[in-house]
């Protein structure tokens, strides 16, 4: 099976735009009037061209500059390879990182987004590409933010194999930019993490996130703003930009290690509606996650926006990870020997609770 590799930029002509020359020069000349630089698209490429290809694996079969890129399955030792998909992006962090003029982490929160909900079906990542808008393509940010998109590849072995950036000054203000992440990955047809099989207790392990990754920063940014509260301010000696811009964790070293060792019966990677809404996600319909609210302190920052936001708890585990990032479900007779591998590895996580039979009337997610 074999895929395409490609790295291109694509300039957005504006509709202010004079009427097009046959001249050739008359044209170039032009697109900078619109505020679009073919040759920035040039140099951005030219800098990121040894970032890429640090990440690429033995499948990647082509460089930079195609139409579209290459990466070769034949030689895998799956026996019936079934793709997984994921996209995502990093949503208005990317302002707070715009702010302080720090991007070179942002990157590895858009992989990681990406790379672990593909993780949540078992699936080993292979490539990755990235989309990057702008109104006018700044080398610097726009090659700061492609370190991190390649340092979350390397997090997760997954090869970089090309993406599209795009200026188009009448869709965002001078110095935004958004972005948009795709990942691929393998997972033999047997071994896909499904879910259909987690059954009355089982158990709920927790891996702990690194803060609250790339969700709810609208909700955060109107905090900060209504306390007005300074990214240079400190919580607990820490300052807020250190504690906000921190990046998504990236689980496939910590997921992988289990796999070999432990049946994962369902993983949940806790985004966007936090465990109350992701769990769900994973587990039949006719069962319900009880989870104990004591078996961990939510970190400091989750602590700060609750009492500083007059936030409900209740709408705390729906925004929030709480300090959760994935959920992991093992049968009762696992959880111990899971618990154990982790710790082995360096991870520090729990119990956090059980699965258990809804009686029609149950929350998906119940709190204890």
């Amino acid at each position: 099976m074999v895929f395409t590799l490609y790295y291109c930029i694509m300039p957005e002509i504006s509709s202010n735009q004079s009427k097009p020359s046959n001249n050739v020069q008359d044209m170039r000349v032009n697109y900078e009037a619109a505020g679009v630089s073919i040759d920035r698209g040039n140099k951005f490429v030219s800098r990121i061209k040894s970032l890429v290809e640090e990440t690429h694996r033995p499948e990647v079969l082509a460089g930079l500059g195609g139409f579209g890129a290459l990466f070769d399955l034949s030689g895998s030792e799956y026996r019936h390879p079934v793709l997984v998909s994921g996209a995502d992006g990093v949503g208005t962090k990317i302002k707070l990182a715009v702010e302080l003029g720090i991007h070179d982490s942002i990157g590895i929160d858009l992989v990681a987004m990406c790379v672990n909900d593909i993780l949540a079906q078992g699936a080993e990542p292979l490539f990755f590409l990235d989309y990057f808008a702008c109104s006018k393509l700044d080398v610097d940010t726009a090659a700061d933010v492609v370190k991190g998109i390649a340092r979350g590849c390397k997090l997760s072995d997954c090869a970089l194999v090309g993406g599209e950036t795009a200026e188009m000054p009448e869709m965002y203000q001078p110095g935004e930019y958004d972005l948009a992440g795709f990942c691929v990955g393998v997972v033999e047809k047997n071994e896909i993490i499904t879910g259909k099989n987690v059954a009355p207790d089982d158990i709920l392990i927790a891996l702990p996130s690194s803060g609250p990754h790339s969700n709810g920063f609208s909700l955060i940014r109107k905090i900060l703003t209504d306390s007005r509260t300074a990214l240079t301010d400190t919580l607990a000696g820490v300052l807020f930009s250190e504690l906000l811009l921190e990046p998504t964790r990236i689980y496939k070293k910590t997921i992988f290690s289990l796999l070999a060792e432990v049946k994962l019966k369902a993983i949940a990677h806790i985004t966007g509606g936090g465990l109350t809404e992701n769990i769900p996600r994973v587990i039949p319909g006719h069962l319900f996650a009880e989870i104990d609210c004591g078996s961990w302190q939510w970190p400091a920052i989750f602590k700060w926006l609750q009492a500083t936001g007059d936030i409900d708890t209740e709408e705390m585990y729906r925004t929030f990870n709480c300090g959760v990032g994935m959920a992991l479900v093992v049968k009762n007779d696992d959880a111990e020997k899971t618990l154990q591998l982790l710790q082995e590895n360096g991870e520090t996580a729990w119990r956090i609770g059980s699965v258990r039979s809804n009686d029609g009337k149950a929350a998906r997610v119940r709190y204890v």
